[in-house]
């Protein structure tokens, strides 16, 4: 099953690995995280999907934590250079040097929270279409919705929050979807210093967005963690119980036939 999202190919390259748990931990002196690779609908073994799956929870909760802190040092970051550049007339280069790497940061925060999103939309669809028992779990989720729907919409909203930032700064996403972009409007921007302020209160409203969107996308993937949960102990559970009845069945005791008795049908 085609995963639903629409997203710019630039956007796709970052996001299509879907091992989340092999995604490296983010700190506040790393660029952009990538997966490696092994996609969900590659894993051909039911029982190596759900064990993937499960071991992949608490590295995703934690991967999201350091990215949420990640964000809100950036934010704090750029109100520290919006005040400086309120005493000078423009930052100096090495400073500003400083500005491009804290956005380009963010940049990679919004393409982590991306690829987590859809990597967990890609498990929900696959896990849907291998077990019917999960299919047919009822969520909390508002109007009945997958995860994998509920996780587009969160990417949706996410990409257009940001959209809707850059342009009333008179910026596009285009300008913003590659490190390369990135690295040549900051270049431009730092012409002037109403060009870096601009940038550095984007930059601040973007940030400030992220912690926000991170932190109910943390809320989705714990969600999804505990649904999973109560299914595979249901499964276990009638596991466990078509087990015993095998083993009631085998060993029950067996009726000896008494000497000289004849064996025949009794209809």
């Amino acid at each position: 099953m085609q995963r639903r999202y629409s997203m710019s190919n630039n956007w796709a390259v970052a996001t299509i690995s879907a091992a989340i748990a092999l995604l490296p931990v983010a700190s506040a002196d790393a660029g952009s995280a990538t997966g490696a690779a092994t996609e969900w609908t590659q894993l051909a073994n039911n029982a190596q999907l759900i064990d993937l799956l499960q071991s992949s929870g608490l590295q995703v909760d934690n991967q999201l934590t350091q990215i949420t802190q990640l964000a809100e040092q950036i934010q704090n970051q750029l109100k520290i250079y919006e005040n400086m550049l309120q005493n000078t007339a423009q930052l100096p280069n090495h400073i500003w040097g400083q500005v491009e790497g804290d956005l380009n940061r963010l940049r990679s925060i919004v393409d982590q929270g991306q690829s987590i999103s859809f990597s967990m939309g890609n498990a929900d669809d696959v896990l849907q279409q291998r077990f019917k028992s999960y299919a047919d779990l009822k969520t909390t989720l508002p109007n009945s919705e997958s995860f994998a729907n509920t996780y587009q919409s969160w990417s949706d909203t996410n990409r257009d929050t940001i959209g809707s930032t850059l342009k009333a700064a008179s910026l596009t996403a285009d300008q913003f979807d590659t490190e390369e972009g990135t690295m040549s409007s900051l270049r431009s921007m730092s012409e002037s210093a109403d060009g870096q302020m601009k940038a550095l209160q984007v930059g601040h409203q973007i940030a400030a967005q992220q912690v926000s969107q991170m932190q109910k996308l943390r809320g989705l993937v714990s969600q999804q963690m505990t649904m999973m949960g109560t299914w595979l102990q249901t499964k276990q559970t009638d596991k466990d119980l078509a087990q015993a009845r095998r083993e009631k069945f085998f060993n029950a005791d067996v009726s000896t036939i008494p000497s000289g008795q004849k064996m025949e049908p009794r209809w």
